[in-house]
């Protein structure tokens, strides 16, 4: 395994703590735990607060800013933090107006938000959560439908209206309507390595992806022949179109990178959808994102994400932001 890293036990801290250095007017990291907040916390607006497993940058900490997140809370790679990690987090950004907490759905990030939603409101914190499930390859699962690249979508619009000292019931409303509206799935070429264990997560010849891939590293839903980009990107198409209804919708897309995907290839799978979409009845592309959004480490690989839009979703999506790793 070759990775830049010093410790692996420091990897999580040291990432948080760098980040951190790149914006500390900004940004700031909670002494002791691996959150960071805002740097000047409006108390007046209902606070997001977001998290997971690390190695999913600029996944959570990378969105903590105006428009979108006010604290993110980091796990060790790919698990979920803990409930303590959790409450201190909410505890952070607590205010009369409320915490709103977004969760992917995952087990274990479930089990611990909701132990420490339940704690905070032991103690008189107004709080309430929503879960994501945007993927669609995973919708015949246990769990259902997994949270992925979709979510920083709601961080966005959640964000915007939050924004506007919207209340709590009304800025859940927004974000649960979004995840509504948001469907994503992905593929790999090459595993991601884990630091901890030091061993890709599944093996791929030359001649192979996976179709459906998760952001831990999961293998996909299944295993095919590697074919080009049009191929690639009309297959996941097609499973997302099959699974809500586009046609004579406005959309965005987001073209995410997985970690370790050339810009290049990401331009070569958007240049097929915009067409593709419209020959199955879309109205229009309203806007388009391409880069890592939603990473797995270094998997190679990319997601397709596609959010229908109304005219409230469109308006938050346009609203002004500013962190770190997205800015309008």
């Amino acid at each position: 395994m070759k990775k830049i890293i010093n410790n692996i036990s420091d990897v999580e801290r040291e990432m948080l703590e760098g980040l951190v250095a790149a914006a500390p007017k900004k940004l700031v990291k909670l002494n002791g735990y691996n959150i960071v907040h805002r740097a000047n916390l409006n108390r007046d607006k209902v606070a997001l607060l977001s998290g997971g497993g690390s190695g999913h940058e600029p996944a959570h900490a990378g969105y903590v800013g105006f428009g979108m997140l006010d604290a993110a809370v980091a796990g060790p790679v790919f698990s979920s933090p803990n409930a303590g990690a959790i409450f201190k987090a909410i505890e952070t950004v607590a205010n009369p107006n409320g915490v709103l907490c977004i969760v992917k759905n995952y087990t274990g990030d479930i089990l611990n938000f909701e132990l420490a939603i339940e704690k905070a409101r032991s103690i008189g914190i107004k709080v309430d959560h929503v879960i994501v499930a945007d993927d669609v390859a995973s919708q015949s699962t246990a769990v259902g439908r997994r949270g992925v690249a979709g979510t920083v979508l709601v961080h966005k619009i959640a964000g915007a209206l939050a924004e506007t000292g919207a209340p709590l019931e009304r800025v859940k409303a927004i974000a649960q309507r979004t995840i509504d509206n948001v469907r994503s799935m992905g593929m790999a070429i090459r595993p991601c390595t884990v630091p901890a264990t030091g061993v890709p997560n599944f093996e791929l010849s030359d001649k192979e992806m996976e179709i459906g891939i998760g952001i831990h590293g999961e293998p996909g839903m299944r295993r095919e022949r590697l074919t080009n980009a049009d191929g690639i990107t009309r297959k996941i198409l097609n499973r997302i179109l099959s699974h809500l209804e586009y046609a004579g919708r406005e959309v965005v897309v987001m073209v995410n990178g997985m970690g370790a995907t050339p810009f290049m290839e990401l331009c070569i799978v958007n240049n097929f959808i915009k067409e593709y979409l419209y020959r199955n009845g879309v109205l229009d592309v309203y806007d388009t994102m391409i880069g890592n959004y939603m990473t797995s480490i270094d998997m190679a690989g990319f997601s397709i994400t596609l959010l229908r839009l109304d005219d409230e979703i469109k308006m938050y999506y346009n609203a002004a932001v500013d962190t770190f790793a997205l800015k309008k």
